[in-house]
């Protein structure tokens, strides 16, 4: 999920990101791995706040 928290000029981003593939890793590695596929796009963005969860990580706060 990503939310545009800018008041619509598009420079500050929420993005709640939910995959198998944190499974093990630290928050550090996790965030590297966004940012990798965000890399074109944080050229143009100001801020970006990362939430990133394992799935089971992710069924537990729906609990």
């Amino acid at each position: 999920e990503v939310v545009d928290q800018s008041d619509g000029c598009g420079a500050k981003f929420s993005v709640f990101v939910v995959s198998d593939l944190f499974q093990g890793k630290p928050l550090l590695v996790r965030h590297r791995l966004v940012y990798g596929v965000l890399e074109e796009e944080l050229k143009t963005i100001h801020a970006i706040s990362l939430t990133t969860l394992t799935p089971e990580q992710w069924e537990k706060t729906k609990s």
